[in-house]
C-alpha cells in the first residue's frame, strides 16, 4: 500500500509538471473560438489597444457575458505585460507567444484548485486520494480544457470550491457545521455571473448544505442565520458584478459620477439605475429562445449522455451510467420511501454513503444541461470532480487501466495537437512576417484572407488599433464561389507594389483555392492541422499525400502574374 502510493504520488507530481510546461510549450490545438472570444481577445482590445474581434456578447447593444472574470484573468495578465514593457523591465514582452501563453499560464495555476480540492474532498467521499489525483491528473480534460480560457473551465473550479466548502467534517468523523454560508453565498453569486448554467451544478451542493444545516441546528434562531447570511452576501456580490458590467457597458463613469454636482446626484444615481446591466439575465434571455439557440447548433437531448460525455470521460462515463442504473434499482425503494417519510429529505443527502450521492452530484447537473437543444462537450467539464471521486472509490475502474491511458493519450493528441492545430503557428508566422525588420523599415500593406478554419484570434497578430496596414478576412466555411469571387476581387485590386496577400486554407480543401485560377508564389505548410468540418479522406490519408491533408497552408498571390 505504501510503495503504491509513493508510485501514485510521483506519477501525478510527473503529470502536473506535464500540464505547466505543455501550457508553456505551448499547445498548438485550439478546441472553441470562446476559449479566445470570450476573455483574451477583448482584454487585449481594451487593455493593449489592439486589433480584436469584439463579440456580440461583448457589446453595449447586448451585454450576455460578465466583465469581471475576463478583467481578473486575462486582463490582470495583459496589464502585467503591458507595465513591464512599459517599465522596459522586457522590451518585447507583448508578442503573439507571451497574448497566448499569459492568461493559459494562470488559468493552469488556477486548474490545481482541482488538485486540492480532490485531495481535502477523497477522504469524506470514501475514495483514494491519490487514485482520484491521478485520475484527474492524467485525463486529458484536465490537461487541455483546463488550461484554456474558457468561461466553463472557471466554473469547473468554483464547483469544486463549492464541494469543498459544502464537505466538512470534524476530525471524529462524523459531519461537521456548516460555517461557510457566506463564502457559498459568494461562490455561487459569482459562478451564476460567470455563467448562469452554474445553477445546475450548485443545485446538488446547495441541496446537501441545507440538509447538514437542518440536521446539525436544533435552533431556529441559528439556522435563520445561516440563511441570512448566504442571502446577504449574495446580494452583495451580485451588486458589484451588476456595477461592475454597467460601468463598462455603458457610458457611465467613475470621474463623471464624482464630478457631478450634489443637487444633481440624485439625477446621476437614478440614470445609472436606469442603465443598469444585469448581464446573466441577458444571456438567459438569449439562450432559452429555441431560435436563438438553433443559430449556434441544435443537438438530440440525450446528446451530453451518449455522446459527449464519452467523449470527454471515456470508460468512467460509462461505468458511472451502469453504477447509477445498479445503484437506482438498489436504493430508489429505500431512499425515496424509507428516507424521504419516515427521516426527511436530509437524511438522503447528508450521510453520504459515498458513491450514491456522489453520482447525484454527476448526474443531476448533467439531466439539466441535457434539458438544452445547444449541447457542446465542454459544458460537462466540471463534472470531472465528482467523477474522479466516484471512479476512485475501492474496487473500482481498477481493470480498466489500460483503456483509461489509451484514451487520454488520444484525447490529449487529438485536441491538444491536432484540432484546428495549424491556426495558432500560422499566426505566429504571420505575426513574425508582419513585424520583421523589413516591414519595419519600409511600411507594407497585408491583407489575411482565413478560409475553412475557425475564427482567427487577430489579437495575435498583435497589431495596434491604430494601424491600417493590415487587414483580416474570415471567410468561415464560404462555398467555392463566394471564396472565388473573394480572391478575384482581391487579386483585381492587387495595384501596390508593396501590398501582400496570403490564403490560409485547410490542405483538404486546397484545390477549392486552385479552381480560382489565381497563382501563387509562396506556400508554407504547417503541420499538423485537423479541421473536423472538412475531414481528410481515409483513401487520402493512406497515399503519400497525408501530410498534406493534415496540414494548413499559408498561400501569397503572385502579383507579377
Amino acid at each position: 500500500g505504501a510503495r503504491a502510493a509513493m508510485v501514485a504520488r510521483a506519477l501525478w507530481a510527473l503529470l502536473a509538471a506535464l500540464r505547466a510546461g505543455w501550457c508553456l510549450l505551448p499547445q498548438s490545438g485550439y478546441l472553441h473560438p470562446d476559449e479566445f472570444f470570450q476573455a483574451p481577445e477583448v482584454m487585449a482590445g481594451d487593455i493593449l489597444n489592439l486589433q480584436v474581434y469584439y463579440p456580440w456578447e461583448f457589446l453595449s447593444s447586448s451585454p450576455c457575458r460578465t466583465v469581471v472574470f475576463p478583467l481578473m484573468t486575462s486582463g490582470v495578465m495583459y496589464w502585467l505585460i503591458k507595465s513591464l514593457q512599459q517599465l522596459d523591465i522586457c522590451s518585447s514582452c507583448i508578442n503573439s507567444y507571451t497574448l497566448l501563453v499569459s492568461p493559459r499560464l494562470l488559468f493552469t495555476i488556477f486548474s490545481f484548485i482541482l488538485d486540492y480540492s480532490v485531495y481535502r474532498l477523497a477522504p469524506f467521499w470514501e475514495a483514494d486520494p491519490w487514485k482520484a489525483l491521478v485520475l484527474l491528473a492524467g485525463s486529458y480534460v484536465t490537461l487541455v480544457f483546463y488550461t484554456r480560457t474558457f468561461t466553463n473551465t472557471l466554473e469547473g473550479l468554483l464547483f469544486a470550491l463549492l464541494m469543498v466548502l459544502v464537505s466538512s467534517r470534524k476530525s471524529s468523523g462524523s459531519s461537521a457545521e456548516p460555517t461557510s454560508s457566506s463564502l457559498i453565498g459568494v461562490i455561487t453569486t459569482a459562478g451564476f455571473f460567470n455563467r448562469p448554467t452554474f445553477l445546475a451544478f450548485a443545485l446538488m451542493p446547495l441541496l446537501y448544505w441545507a440538509g447538514l444545516i437542518v440536521d446539525s441546528q436544533k435552533s431556529i434562531k441559528t439556522l435563520i442565520n445561516h440563511f441570512l447570511k448566504f442571502i446577504l452576501c449574495a446580494c452583495f456580490t451580485a451588486f458589484v458584478f451588476i456595477i461592475a458590467d454597467t460601468f463598462y457597458f455603458t457610458s457611465v463613469s467613475l470621474d463623471n459620477l464624482y464630478s457631478t454636482n450634489k443637487s444633481n446626484l440624485i439625477e446621476a444615481i437614478v440614470q445609472l439605475h436606469d442603465k443598469m446591466v444585469v448581464t446573466p439575465f441577458n444571456f438567459l434571455s438569449y439562450n432559452l429562445n429555441p431560435h436563438n439557440l438553433a443559430l449556434h447548433g441544435s443537438h438530440p437531448r440525450v446528446t451530453h449522455f451518449t455522446v459527449n460525455g464519452v467523449m470527454l470521460f471515456g470508460i468512467l462515463h460509462i461505468l458511472a451510467i451502469g453504477a447509477g442504473f445498479k445503484m437506482l434499482k438498489k436504493y430508489i425503494r429505500h431512499l425515496m420511501l424509507v428516507r424521504w417519510c419516515y427521516r426527511g429529505l436530509p437524511g438522503l443527502l447528508v450521510h453520504p454513503e459515498g458513491s450514491p450521492t456522489l453520482l447525484l452530484f454527476y448526474f443531476v447537473p448533467l439531466a439539466f444541461l441535457s434539458l438544452f437543444s445547444h449541447q457542446e462537450p465542454r459544458f460537462l467539464i466540471p463534472l470531472i470532480l465528482p467523477l474522479v471521486l466516484f471512479s476512485a472509490s475501492p474496487n473500482r475502474a481498477v481493470k480498466w487501466k489500460l483503456l483509461i491511458v489509451l484514451f487520454n493519450l488520444l484525447g490529449a493528441l487529438v485536441f491538444g495537437c491536432l484540432h484546428q492545430g495549424g491556426l495558432i503557428p500560422c499566426l505566429f508566422h504571420l505575426e513574425q512576417l508582419i513585424h520583421s525588420p523589413a516591414s519595419s523599415s519600409h511600411p507594407r500593406h497585408y491583407t489575411l484572407l482565413f478560409a475553412h478554419t475557425y475564427m482567427p484570434p487577430r489579437s495575435l497578430l498583435n497589431i495596434k488599433k491604430t494601424d491600417v496596414h493590415v487587414e483580416v478576412i474570415d471567410m468561415a466555411g464560404a462555398g467555392e464561389k463566394a471564396l472565388c469571387q473573394t480572391v478575384e476581387q482581391r487579386a483585381s485590386n492587387f495595384t501596390c507594389s508593396d501590398c501582400h496577400i496570403f490564403i490560409i486554407i485547410p490542405g483538404t480543401v486546397r484545390d477549392t483555392i486552385t479552381k480560382c485560377g489565381v497563382p501563387f508564389k509562396n506556400e508554407t505548410l504547417i503541420f499538423p492541422h485537423l479541421s473536423m468540418e472538412d475531414p481528410p479522406q481515409i483513401s487520402v490519408l493512406s497515399s503519400g499525400n497525408w501530410r498534406s491533408q493534415l496540414g494548413l497552408y499559408i498561400l501569397e498571390l503572385n502579383r507579377d502574374h
